[in-house]
């Protein structure tokens, strides 16, 4: 079966606060959708509510034609299937990095003891950290400890990775490093999600960018439809203060 997810018409409020306005959209396999915006558009909610960790007020989403809002149902079993990593890297620092990795997959899926260590030491190597995986989190850089963050959620073997603004809380020299990630994830074809203030990178490497605007899907597209031929004056308001 080919993975889609699709969003119709999702509203989200906290009181008399509306978050998101009726958002919708198709997000297909492999592909790397970034969302943009000020903060306060409603791009971390709605990464929240794609992973259940919100309750929608109204609207669908759609996994692969299933409605995983539906109250009757257990959000767990999509909550493994779509991963999330914030911008705090949300690391036990009294645990190694490794065993920080280890520990969801452990309690989710048990795996005997030797295949959960040699698939958490092969995302180590494959991200470049294999020379790491012993240390505790505040022996490590921002960068790499966000890096850890995302080998976590990839460990729980997701069909789908949201990110939201997991540059953000980042020395400026550490940025790129977490963006390599990023990039090697598009490589492989996984589907992506991020909520991103990195605008050259969403520029070069998402397939469609989604400007949001106080809870609304102003205008989205191709990047450089998005970036260099805006249809809408609140998109080119926005590019104009951030490029």
């Amino acid at each position: 079966m080919t993975l889609k997810l699709e969003l119709k018409e999702v509203y989200k409020s906290f009181g008399a606060l509306k978050v998101c306005r009726g958002i919708s959209m198709t997000v297909d396999k492999g592909q790397m959708i970034c969302l943009i915006g000020a903060s306060g558009s409603g791009k971390s909610t709605l990464l929240r509510c794609i992973n259940l960790l919100e309750e929608v007020d109204g609207g669908q989403i759609l996994l692969d034609g299933q409605d995983i809002t539906d109250p009757s149902l257990d959000p767990l079993p999509f909550r493994r299937r779509i991963g999330l990593v914030f911008q705090s890297f949300n690391l036990f620092p009294h645990m190694t990095v490794m065993e920080n990795v280890m520990l969801a997959p452990r309690r989710v899926h048990k795996p005997p003891k030797a295949q959960l260590i040699a698939e958490t030491t092969q995302l180590f190597e494959r991200f470049g950290l294999a020379d790491r995986m012993k240390y505790y989190p505040d022996q490590l850089s921002g960068g790499q400890q966000q890096r850890v963050a995302i080998i976590r959620a990839l460990a729980m073997k997701p069909e789908i990775m949201l990110f939201d603004e997991v540059t953000s809380a980042l020395d400026p020299e550490l940025v790129g490093e977490v963006l390599d990630v990023l990039r090697q994830l598009k490589s492989e074809g996984m589907t992506m999600i991020l909520a991103t203030h990195e605008m050259g990178f969403a520029r070069e490497a998402a397939d469609k960018i989604c400007f949001l605007d106080q809870g609304i899907i102003v205008e989205a597209g191709p990047p450089q439809q998005i970036f260099d031929a805006p249809k809408q004056d609140r998109t080119r308001e926005f590019l104009s203060r951030v490029l």
